[in-house]
């Protein structure tokens, strides 16, 4: 990967990991203090959509920091290696995480009359596309612990070629 690269994918990654911070710290409260003014008959929405939203922006900055450490692996050329395996799978991790709090936000959205059920439904279809990106990173995990092994063979049989030269 080039630098120029490298650091306009450095400059986007802290831009989007500031930006979830200030919204943890900004919005957020500033959401919670909204929903107060709720009806009270949908004060029971509060607490939930609050918890989710919160572990919703933590979700995504799990994502931002471990794809900043496979860019770091990228530029020391060490991302073919077992160590990049564990950032890879944080990644998954953290899309599944953030699929399951969409279908709990579903869940949460779905009783009574808060909202029409075609957003509850648009919900479950963003829960399941979250699920999807997660099964592209989990094949593109595939291809990498490929690409791992061919590199080890390719060492293997370099260093027996050493030997017999």
């Amino acid at each position: 990967m080039r630098q120029l690269t490298v650091l306009a994918l450095r400059a986007v990654l802290v831009a989007l990991l500031a930006g979830s911070v200030f919204v943890q710290a900004v919005m957020v409260p500033l959401l919670a203090s909204d929903l107060e003014r709720l009806d009270p008959d949908y004060a029971y929405l509060r607490s939930p959509f609050l918890a989710i939203t919160f572990l919703g922006v933590v979700t995504v900055e799990v994502v931002l920091v471990s794809v900043w450490r496979l860019v770091t692996m990228v530029r020391r050329g060490t991302v073919f290696s077992h160590d990049a395996f564990r950032w890879v799978n944080v990644v998954i991790g953290a899309f599944v995480a953030a699929a399951l709090l969409i279908f709990a936000l579903g869940v949460v959205l779905a009783p009574g009359e808060a909202v029409p059920p075609g957003v509850v439904l648009l919900v479950g279809g963003a829960g399941v596309a979250v699920l999807g990106v997660a099964l592209i990173v989990l094949v593109l995990r595939m291809l990498l612990a490929q690409a791992v092994r061919r590199d080890i063979e390719a060492a293997r049989m370099q260093a027996e070629l050493d030997e017999v030269i």
